[in-house]
């Protein structure tokens, strides 16, 4: 074992692997900060890069920019309320208000340092207990991934600033957008109009960037000369207060860093709906959930660190079963075959000190994030003293580029506007945006798994019961809705 990690650490301290390294670093930094560039479209980006490289600087350069992307995507969210990346659009909201307050340094001094801890939380979880974990995800079936589902979309209810209804409708409009396209089950065109662009459904790049970037920019809030004033004078050591953040929140911090583990590694789970369900779950649990979405550090903690552990976990079923944990892993299953390490059990006896060495790279992209993140965070300062006249119309056009970057059509475009228009018409109202995009993300699952379960039950609800896992998930939800039912008779009957 010794002379196995021996030898990855070797492969890992080539110079040339370093600085493969450090340019994939800031080429995620740069990606995961840019509207509607996700983490997965840095990796898929380079991996025509790799087909020249060997198999550690290949790995460890789609590792690093994977890391740094989930964590940039903080850093529009707390300046401007426009998420990096999907990652970030759970606590978007909270950041956004923490900046308004005027603790906008300590806001992105948590992102960074509890990205980096709940990435070193995930990476231990992949060295030590990767086969046992993903044994466990192995054996989810679509009864298990229902009940996922439906657990994930309570959450909807949690995240509502203070109408539960209104969450709830904002909720269902999601899931009614993600029925759009081809249905999952037969096949069949739904709610397209005819239209050939909407066979594919509506992209959710394009659809967070309207909800978020652009009712943000149709409301008006985004007025630079003033807001940029405000950042300016706040940002300073986005270091100081980080001690007491953590004395008071370390316990937020490991719940969220266990959460996004497990998660990450479920097959098709991913670092968003982690940070979805954890954020939902420090609400439900804190002693304060009257501050949510007024601007609170608390469901921060939790959610930015429960997606970066997710990176690393998301890397257990991959690794050990060639199980893609999510689509950043589904492009790294292909990487490895390219390379001759084909992910299973048999890697890990044919080729152990490659991925060990992946590993070490690991380790190293979370160390890195700490300057690389703090050089980041001071140099995206700088934009917000560019005038208002500018800036806006930049904003705008990152948001039209990072729309139609996902479809290679107008269609992109258009999704982006009308979602735009419609997320301003409802947050006007009082509807948040947040169930929407958390109706999307989990709709498909739900449908399909649910579909595809009554199938295999042959239409008896039962068998939604009929396995121990999906059983104890079932009761689990169904507590929970039963809870929240019971307390809203429970006060509405005191009122």
């Amino acid at each position: 074992m010794s002379d196995t990690i021996l030898q990855a650490a070797a492969l890992v301290a080539d110079p040339y692997v370093l600085w493969v390294c450090f340019g994939a670093a800031i080429f995620g930094i740069f990606v995961g900060a840019m509207p509607g560039l996700t983490a997965t479209m840095a990796t898929a980006l380079l991996v025509p890069i790799t087909f020249f490289m060997e198999p550690v600087p290949a790995i460890g350069a789609i590792v690093t920019a994977t890391a740094m992307a989930i964590f940039a995507g903080d850093i529009p969210g707390a300046m401007l309320r426009i998420p990096g990346t999907p990652a970030s659009a759970a606590y978007t909201e909270e950041a956004y208000r923490l900046s308004r307050k005027g603790l906008l340094g300590q806001t992105l001094g948590v992102n960074l340092v509890f990205s980096v801890a709940g990435g070193l939380v995930g990476v231990a979880i992949l060295i030590v207990a990767a086969p046992v974990l993903a044994e466990i995800a192995l054996n989810f079936s679509s009864f298990e991934y229902f009940w996922l589902a439906g657990l994930g979309l309570t959450c909807a209810i949690f995240i509502a600033q203070s109408d539960a209804l209104k969450g709830f409708t904002a909720l269902l409009i999601g899931l009614a957008i993600a029925t759009i396209g081809i249905d999952p089950t037969a096949g069949h065109p739904r709610f397209t109009f005819g239209s050939v662009e909407m066979l594919q459904g509506i992209s959710f790049i394009p659809a967070m960037i309207g909800l978020f970037a652009l009712s943000e920019l149709l409301r008006g809030v985004v007025t630079i000369d003033q807001v940029g004033e405000m950042l300016q004078q706040q940002v300073g050591n986005i270091f100081r207060g980080i001690g007491q953040v953590w004395r008071r929140y370390w316990r937020n911090f490991v719940r969220g860093s266990m959460i996004g583990t497990g998660i990450g590694a479920l097959p098709g789970a991913g670092a968003d709906i982690a940070a979805w369900i954890s954020f939902a779950v420090s609400k439900r649990f804190s002693k304060e959930p009257e501050k949510f979405g007024t601007g609170h550090i608390e469901g921060i903690v939790d959610s930015t660190s429960a997606n970066n552990a997710a990176v690393g976990s998301a890397w257990i079923p991959a690794l050990v079963f060639g199980i893609p944990g999510d689509s950043i892993t589904a492009i790294v299953i292909g990487v490895l075959y390219m390379k001759n390490m084909n992910p299973g059990p048999a890697v890990f006896l044919q080729n152990p000190q490659l991925i060990y060495a992946v590993f070490i790279i690991f380790i190293l992209a979370n160390l890195m994030m700490l300057p690389i993140g703090w050089a980041a965070i001071k140099l995206a300062r700088q934009i917000l003293r560019t005038p208002r006249n500018i800036l806006v119309p930049l904003i705008l056009l990152f948001c039209i580029v990072g729309s139609y970057a996902m479809t290679n059509s107008v269609y992109g475009i258009i999704i982006m506007l009308v979602l735009g228009v419609f997320g301003w018409i409802l947050e006007e109202n009082g509807f948040p945006v947040g169930p929407i995009i958390l109706g999307m993300v989990l709709g498909e699952l739900f449908e399909q798994s649910f579909m595809t379960s009554m199938i295999k039950a042959d239409g008896s609800l039962l068998g939604f019961f009929s396995r121990p896992i999906a059983a104890a998930l079932g009761v689990i939800t169904l507590s929970l809705w039963a809870f929240m039912l019971t307390r809203s008779l429970w006060k509405r009957e005191r009122a």
